[in-house]
């Protein structure tokens, strides 16, 4: 099987996941403890910003190496569409 990432990829994406779980560990821990309402909204935004870089980081990779992959083997049309429908989500 082709290696999709490389190390160093698979270490910053294994990082920045390590930091979206502290934060939401520290999310269910202020939600037990009923924490003010405002911290835990910021807490929320620090988990989704780091799933954000996340997202963006794997989008990366993936338009570098499996996109380019797909259109040199002419599959411009599939593989377009796909990547568009994840844009959307975005």
């Amino acid at each position: 099987m082709k290696k999709l990432r490389t190390k160093d990829t698979k270490q910053k994406l294994i990082h920045r996941l390590k930091i979206a779980d502290g934060h939401l560990r520290k999310i269910i821990s202020m939600v037990e403890k009923d924490e003010y309402c405002i911290n835990i909204v910021h807490q929320s935004l620090a988990v989704q910003s780091a799933l954000r870089q996340v997202d963006h980081l794997i989008l990366n990779n993936h338009l570098k190496t499996c996109v380019a992959d797909s259109i040199r083997k002419g599959k411009v049309e599939e593989t377009t569409e796909e990547v568009m429908k994840v844009i959307e989500k975005l």
